[in-house]
């Protein structure tokens, strides 16, 4: 860890030993290199190993980093049965360690940025790739009322929200003129689409935020921060840009010849998506490639300026927010698609 990335130890062990149930001093503290968002952290004690998510350093965004609300979903979803970590405890005093933080179990597996799975022969690709698909069309089966999440999300549009959301923070954020971003913040509010379901989404989902054991075994979703009740479209069509995107060893596999790798194509995963959810997918997916676009600069819009002002938590911020300009255009590319 970096200096400015230390946490302090001495309150942290005073508090885990108050509140963890099974935590036993001494212990040691790691952080994990990835995540651009909420600064991640691997405690290992004599009682055991278990995960800290705290809220980033420095001047945060008004509805930013929400880390309870991160803790009271997995709350709701890991009773159920639902692969999410056990949570464990959850601290909003900020003077603990200067944040609000929660911890969870370390639940065993491996995350694989590549979505090539170099690692893995075609027979395993294809089972981890489905059990991906299937993994998200069972979580917009769940009854936010079942997993006590019923106030989860506002009502209404979920996308008018969204668009709302994701222009405010662009805006609080934005460093340069983009023309692209200006006239996706014209289109997307006047050409939203009906939302015919309302299920709790992830928001980030994709290959690199779960977790798979050595058999290629689905065993956890990881890094809820950006999670509420809304469309399920929204999750299933931003892990459909995967598909979209360059594959350059990021999550990406645009360019890649699938089938004799054993990946799924697109039209494989909405089909195999719509059979398991009932949520229909097919022709309906070039506005919301232009929303997760708009979104995800909006989201890189975000790293680019704590990179300026110095409270970025991963080493590759500053390539990353190089990229904004890239999913500007991308986005407007798929409005005019869709009818801009």
């Amino acid at each position: 860890m970096s200096e400015g990335e230390a946490l302090d130890e001495a309150a942290l062990g005073r508090w885990l030993a108050a509140n963890v149930a099974g935590f036993a001093a001494p212990f040691t503290i790691t952080k994990f290199p990835a995540g651009q968002s909420n600064p991640t952290y691997r405690i290992i004690s004599a009682g055991g190993e278990m995960v800290l998510r705290r809220k980033p350093f420095g001047k945060l965004l008004p509805s930013a980093h929400a880390v309870d609300r991160e803790y009271k979903l997995l709350s709701g979803l890991h009773p159920l049965g639902f692969p999410v970590p056990e949570p464990l405890a959850v601290c909003t005093d900020e003077s603990v360690i200067g944040a609000q933080f929660y911890v969870m179990e370390a639940v065993l597996g491996l995350s694989w940025a590549d979505g090539a799975l170099p690692e893995f022969d075609p027979a395993s690709r294809r089972a981890m790739y489905e059990q991906l698909v299937d993994t998200l069309a069972d979580l917009h089966l769940i009854d936010p009322e079942a997993a006590a999440l019923g106030d989860f999300g506002k009502p209404g549009n979920y996308f008018e929200r969204q668009v709302m959301r994701w222009t405010r923070q662009y805006r609080d954020s934005e460093t340069d003129y983009l023309p692209e971003m200006e006239r996706l913040i014209a289109f997307l509010p006047e050409t939203l689409p009906q939302q015919s379901r309302s299920s709790i989404v992830h928001g980030d989902y994709r290959i690199d935020n779960v977790l798979f054991d050595g058999d290629g075994t689905l065993t956890a979703v990881l890094d809820w921060e950006l999670a509420t009740l809304g469309d399920p479209l929204a999750d299933f069509s931003y892990l459909a840009m995967q598909w979209l995107m360059p594959a350059d060893g990021g999550a990406g596999l645009a360019g890649l010849d699938l089938k004799p790798i054993g990946i799924p194509t697109l039209g494989e995963i909405a089909k195999r998506y719509s059979e398991r959810s009932g949520v229909p997918v097919a022709g309906q997916l070039d506005w919301y490639f232009a929303y997760n676009l708009f979104r995800l600069a909006g989201i890189v819009q975000g790293i680019k300026k704590r990179v300026l002002d110095g409270t970025a938590s991963n080493a590759k911020a500053a390539e990353m927010a190089k990229r904004v300009p890239m999913l500007a255009k991308a986005a407007w590319g798929f409005a005019v698609k869709a009818g801009a």
